[in-house]
């Protein structure tokens, strides 16, 4: 009985050890604010110019990915169902789209959206008299989160499309089998399952997209990059500014990536 109970103890007592989890890559993420701290406080010119003058640059980037993120797990979505559709036109038509897409490096959709498509539309407005289409210009942000959301959005289908697959056909047998429509077992049963199987894959693609976001700066977008090739061009310190620029993506995809673990972790635990 004594050592049942000892036993026992011992193992709660693991439990208890196990529980507590330090992610020591935050150290490394605290490094970087360290070495930016320490960099503005003993070089302040031109170090502290440098942060001042890319800060608005900051919250353009952090906007610019959250919004095109949050619109590619949805538009992916939509691909990634199409791509496992048994509709003949639906998955031809979101694998044409994937395909293409993925052949395309992002700069070169990144400039047709902010450069050719507008033109389009103009030569549409001018060709069938509509005056709001021929004198269309276009905005470099809505254009930068299009180009980003088009490309993405083609990446994370696949995503989806592993995950939905990886889970067993008995799952929407069963569900399908309770009455459940073909969106109804997709909703409640096989996509929860899936999410949980993705987020990995799918934490990776928002660091990804946080930092392709950095090409955004081609189409007129004042984000972190930018706002560091105006301050080199008007200053001529390539070495300081681009070290300061580095660092500053460097603590934003470290702070992402540490988000993204802790969110992973979370998930097993409650399996």
């Amino acid at each position: 009985m004594v050592s049942s109970i000892n036993e026992n103890n011992s193992k709660n007592g693991e439990k208890k050890v196990h529980s507590f989890y330090f992610d020591r890559w935050w150290l490394l993420l605290f490094g970087v604010i360290a070495i930016i701290v320490l960099l503005v406080i003993f070089k302040p010119d031109p170090f502290r110019r440098i942060i001042i003058f890319v800060y608005d640059g900051i919250g353009v980037t952090i906007f610019t990915t959250v919004v095109s993120f949050v619109l590619v797990l949805i538009f992916g979505l939509v691909a990634g169902l199409g791509r496992i559709s048994k509709n003949i036109i639906l998955n031809g038509m979101a694998t044409i789209y994937v395909e293409l897409v993925r052949g395309i490096p992002l700069l070169v959709q990144l400039m047709f959206w902010y450069f050719a498509f507008p033109s389009v539309i103009q030569e549409v407005g001018n060709a069938f008299g509509i005056s709001s289409f021929a004198t269309y210009r276009a905005n470099p942000f809505l254009m930068a989160i299009l180009g980003l959301t088009f490309c993405y959005s083609a990446y994370m289908s696949e995503v989806y499309r592993a995950g939905i697959q990886s889970i067993s056909k008995g799952q929407m047998e069963a569900a399908r089998s309770l009455g459940m429509n073909y969106f109804q077992s997709m909703r409640f049963v096989i996509l929860p399952q899936a999410i949980r199987v993705i987020l990995p894959p799918v934490g990776n693609e928002f660091i990804t997209l946080l930092k392709d976001s950095s090409l955004i700066s081609v189409v007129a977008v004042a984000d972190i990059t930018r706002r560091g090739r105006e301050f080199m061009a008007a200053n001529f310190i390539p070495i300081q500014t681009w070290v300061m620029v580095a660092l500053l993506y460097l603590v934003l995809t470290l702070f992402s990536a540490r988000i993204v673990n802790w969110i992973e972790r979370k998930t097993k635990l409650e399996r």
